[in-house]
């Protein structure tokens, strides 16, 4: 239970954090205040009426002496009772009036107390009834019937005060409370959404320094973080390019060494090939022979071709990065004759080189290369734009998708280096039973490649 209770209250808001125990506070100050007149008012009324209590002894024991020496008792009783009046305290009760009402039935001009407020309070019964006797027999009392409106009405608008008091120290209170809630806050936001931001990448946007010395001291340090990470961010970025810049480099002295080297090697090999199937008759087991070199050094060329194009593709440099990657949807169609192969490619590109177009052109190669091997789609879809600065690339398929616990493979996680070290994006997602890449990459961050 005590932890069901915690939970909740760490579930509300600052203010009402503030405001609960403060409206608890003043509403247990009226209700203490309200006990304590219950307590004492009555206590009180009785000790302001006591003396009149008294005076009604006195008076009845004066009656009954003078009753008692009089020839004509009840003209003199008469006389008293018309001298006495209806609003005074002490009356004449005869004995056929039966009992004498209560005090608070005795109650006529309220003033304005409402009956509960009358309720509340504990008037004690002070009838004080003195029996008045006429030669021996028991005629009526002398009694005792304080109006006690006045009295109440004193006590009302007493409360009335109390409660005015506590509500204007309520309001002071909440008011103030509210607005130190909200320059506290609003900090406290700023810190909030500045941590979001910091989280998300976004290093570029400071903080407000604002609020109490412990939130100014916080939003400082979190700048000070901002500003580490984003220099840490820029250094991983610079790395990163000069780690693909790197490969690249790697990539086509191997490239050129397979193409220098490997390629004359086979060419050699397969005019050596021709020329001793056209110098030896072509019977036997030499005849067959012969065929199986020639189909070997046939499949080596076409094997040595496609690594040149995975290391290095040599058409961006001679027909630029959009025929580039026609050529390379056409060698896709080719080699897939089952997948429908539909693409809208921005003749943009090529004004796009370097680091940038190498980029572009492998991750549709990578992108197709998993269409073709994972995904057994029937129909598949590349699309680039240039929109301002910044280059899309969106490839979808209508595959069987990726596994929920691998979103990279080892191919596009490569790629997906490549993209960070452009400042780029690259995401994949599954919606509409069909598997998108999507690879965002902004044009102001190409950077020449680093040599080294």
């Amino acid at each position: 239970m005590r932890v069901r209770i915690d939970l909740m209250w760490h579930r509300l808001s600052f203010r009402t954090q503030l405001f609960l125990p403060l409206g608890v506070s003043f509403i247990a100050a009226l209700a203490m205040g309200g006990v304590l007149l219950q307590t004492f008012a009555g206590g009180q009324l009785a000790d302001e009426n006591e003396p009149g209590r008294r005076s009604t002894q006195t008076v009845a024991v004066a009656l009954n002496s003078a009753l008692s020496a009089s020839d004509n008792p009840r003209k003199v009783l008469d006389a008293f009772v018309n001298s006495l009046g209806t609003a005074s305290d002490i009356q004449f009760r005869p004995v056929e009036a039966g009992p004498s009402p209560l005090v608070r039935e005795g109650l006529r001009d309220m003033h304005g107390v409402p009956q509960w407020f009358v309720d509340l309070i504990a008037i004690p019964d002070m009838n004080a009834a003195s029996p008045v006797v006429i030669d021996g027999r028991h005629i009526g009392d002398i009694v005792f019937v304080p109006d006690m409106s006045a009295d109440l009405f004193e006590k009302w608008i007493g409360f009335l005060a109390l409660t005015s008091l506590i509500a204007v120290l309520m309001v002071l209170t909440g008011t103030i409370a509210y607005l130190f809630a909200g320059s506290a806050l609003r900090p406290l936001q700023n810190l909030g959404a500045g941590l979001t931001r910091i989280r998300q990448g976004d290093y570029a946007m400071p903080i407000p320094v604002a609020g109490p010395p412990e939130i100014r001291q916080s939003c400082e340090e979190a700048n000070a973080l901002a500003a580490t990470l984003a220099q840490l961010s820029q250094d991983n970025r610079d790395l990163l390019h000069r780690l693909v810049s790197l490969q690249d480099n790697e990539r086509r002295d191997l490239a050129r060494e397979l193409h220098d080297e490997l390629g004359p090697l086979l060419f050699s090999i397969r005019a050596g090939t021709i020329a001793l199937s056209e110098a030896a008759p072509q019977t036997g087991n030499l005849g067959k022979s012969v065929q199986e070199v020639m189909r070997s050094v046939e499949a080596l060329q076409q094997t040595n071709r496609r690594i040149l194009d995975r290391l290095r593709p040599l058409y961006i440099e001679e027909l630029g990065l959009e025929a580039s990657v026609q050529t390379l949807l056409r060698n896709f169609r080719r080699q897939a004759p089952h997948i429908g192969l539909t693409a809208a490619i921005d003749p943009g590109l090529n004004e796009i080189d370097g680091p940038l177009a190498q980029t572009v052109y492998r991750v549709i190669q990578e992108t197709l290369t998993n269409v073709l091997r994972h995904a057994g789609a029937r129909n598949a879809h590349v699309e680039t734009a240039i929109a301002g600065d910044v280059l899309a690339i969106d490839v979808s398929d209508d595959g069987s998708g990726f596994p929920a616990d691998n979103v990279f493979g080892r191919g596009l996680t490569g790629m997906h280096e490549r993209v960070r070290a452009l400042s780029g994006s690259l995401s994949l997602l599954r919606a509409d039973e069909r598997t998108y890449v999507r690879c965002r990459l902004p044009l102001g961050e190409v950077h020449a490649p680093i040599t080294g």
